[in-house]
């Protein structure tokens, strides 16, 4: 059994953040229901699963929310769920009829969650955006690249699921737990601006004692330092350094063959162009395998530059079970991890309406009801 074994969960499908927050909750034994559009419900071969990672775990049920057979569906269903949680623009669900206020009414203990990027008031409230845009305005973007270039967009990991996904799975499971001890639910308002500021909180904290300054690439995690950053092999391949404690930068000296009282002053930015150029020039004399054989398991906090394919395959990840095989396809395991209640991918992606009738007839609905649901269009 999972850590949320018997919490059952409403997810109104998405993309992005929304799903990968229910791909948190499935995978700690969770019930996810994905309540999928009524239209995009076509016929499929249940042997064949959607390669859409961050769906598994779920089961599926075609909806169509603006039928109000549909809508009340979907309140039968939130009268025995614990969350309910949706991905749309500020006031979409209250139009449909499943907004927080009629999802209360049918469940005064429902966690209700809410998933946006620039949250659910504010003058940028009802305007479109991604990733790029949330990051932006929370003051992560302008400090992430190079000192020679422009800010450097780090995927959409910062803003959909760092400061998105993640922080709505974590608010959700905070106020279930208040929800179980006072037997009232409430409203997790969970926008990725904040998420993604959140996230800069211990930068912050730097800049206010100055360690860390205005401008990209010249701070001691920005790759402003010749110690923490990567560095192109002899093969076109890179290798990742992150000497910062004293030992740490001794050893690498020590690895690397170079000259100690040049390189002594570890935390004098001015010589840090310098140095970096020289062991810029030092690391591309060899392959990144023949780094690899030297630094590898050393106290120089020392990585190889994987890629996602090459990851899968490292020893180090298959010994852990990092990565593993659902369905025939290679995807991230459950984490983190549990010594007493582990995590479990409970199923591939579903396709959209594939558990139907099974999650209906679960939750006390009569085939003849289904039937009737069916021939209205509300489900499909």
């Amino acid at each position: 059994m999972g850590a949320l074994d018997g919490v059952k969960v409403i997810e109104l499908a998405g993309i992005g953040p929304g799903p990968f927050c229910g791909m948190m909750l499935a995978d700690m034994g969770a019930e996810v229901i994905r309540i999928d559009r009524a239209g995009a419900v076509k016929d499929f071969d249940k042997n064949s699963p959607p390669n859409d990672i961050i769906s598994r775990g779920r089961k599926s049920v075609g909806i169509d929310l603006k039928n109000p057979e549909g809508r009340e569906t979907v309140l039968r269903l939130v009268e025995q769920s614990d969350i309910f949680f949706e991905g749309f623009r500020p006031g979409v669900t209250e139009r449909l009829g499943v907004g927080p206020e009629d999802c209360f009414e049918r469940n005064p203990a429902l966690v209700y969650g809410r998933m946006t990027g620039w949250g659910q008031e504010g003058p940028y409230a009802d305007a479109a955006g991604h990733d790029i845009n949330y990051i932006s305005l929370a003051g992560v973007l302008a400090h992430i690249g190079r000192r020679e270039s422009g800010p450097v967009p780090p995927l959409n990991l910062v803003g959909d699921f760092g400061g998105g996904g993640m922080y709505l799975a974590f608010g959700i499971v905070c106020a279930l737990i208040e929800a179980r001890n006072s037997g009232e639910g409430q409203v997790v308002d969970a926008a990725m601006v904040d998420g993604a500021a959140s996230l800069m909180s211990f930068f912050y904290g730097m800049m206010e004692t100055g360690f860390h300054q205005q401008g990209r690439g010249v701070n001691l995690l920005d790759t402003g330092a010749h110690f923490y950053d990567v560095y192109e092999c002899a093969d076109g391949e890179w290798i990742s350094l992150g000497s910062i404690e004293p030992q740490f930068y001794q050893e690498m000296l020590e690895k690397l063959e170079l000259d100690k009282e040049e390189f002594a002053a570890q935390h004098d930015r001015e010589k840090w162009p310098i140095l970096k150029q020289k062991m810029a020039d030092l690391i591309s004399t060899k392959s990144r395998e023949e780094w690899d054989e030297l630094l590898a398991g050393s106290d120089v906090c020392y990585a190889p530059v994987l890629s996602a394919y090459e990851a899968i395959e490292h020893p180090h990840n298959v010994e852990r079970e990092t990565f593993v095989k659902v369905a025939g396809v290679a995807q991230p395991a459950p984490a983190p991890r549990f010594s007493r209640t582990p995590g479990k991918i409970e199923r591939p992606p579903a396709h959209p309406g594939q558990h139907s009738d099974e999650v209906l007839m679960e939750c006390g609905f009569q085939e003849s009801e289904i039937a009737e649901l069916r021939s209205s269009g509300a489900i499909a």
